[in-house]
């Protein structure tokens, strides 16, 4: 995961007014208890999450333009394609280098698309997006995220639905970035159970996996 410069929490409102929207559009707010959840019209993610008025995530302010990819969602791929380009089926696809520097197409096409409500209620927010074809994607797909908030936390669920002829290829992955209540995340220690890690080169393209046993 790529681990962005820090950036300010906030739940804060847009200022009122009809000559002033914030860059990630219409601010959707939902809750449970003593969560709170602002989830943001440009790209369907997450900007806020809090407990207690605590942040639960490292989002960004209300004026701010998102960066680093905080809190949203990577569809129809996330990561990167080598060079944008990639063959599915009959159909070869070419999409734009939005990481120039290393020659990839990075963490799909809905980041910067707006999002629709498709259902809200107290703690609970759907969100759609309808990804038209295009160069990058020749496909047509409906992708649908529901945040619900509850006794047990944030659950976060993700629907997609192929409306196009022919079989599309598909991936989705989430960007948040956890805080621990400290500038930084570096003297944090990350324990999962897992056997192998994915190792990349120097652009970020997977190159193989090796097992875990007997490394740092």
């Amino acid at each position: 995961m790529d681990r962005p410069s820090p950036a300010p929490a906030s739940s804060g409102s847009p200022r009122t007014g009809s000559a002033h929207r914030p860059p990630s559009g219409r601010q959707y707010v939902i809750g449970h208890g003593a969560e709170r959840l602002v989830v943001t019209e440009v790209g369907g993610g997450i900007r806020s999450y809090t407990v207690d008025d605590e942040p639960v995530l490292d989002g960004y302010d209300v004026d701010a333009l998102c960066s680093g990819g905080r809190g949203q969602v990577l569809a129809p791929w996330p990561n990167r394609l080598g060079d944008g380009r990639y063959r599915f089926g009959d159909r070869a696809c070419r999409a734009a280098l939005d990481e120039p520097d290393r020659g990839n197409a990075i963490h799909g096409l809905v980041r910067w698309l707006p999002w629709e409500v498709r259902a809200q209620a107290q703690n609970v927010l759907s969100v759609g997006c309808v990804l038209q074809p295009q160069p990058g994607y020749r496909w047509r797909l409906d992708v649908e995220v529901e945040y619900r908030l509850g006794r047990g936390g944030l659950v976060v669920s993700a629907e997609a639905t192929n409306v196009d002829d022919e079989p599309a290829p598909f991936g989705i992955g989430f960007h948040p970035y956890l805080t621990v209540g400290t500038p930084t995340v570096d003297s944090a220690r990350l324990q999962l159970s897992a056997g192998y890690v994915v190792r990349t080169d120097d652009r970020g393209l997977p190159v193989g996996t090796a097992p875990v046993a007997g490394s740092e």
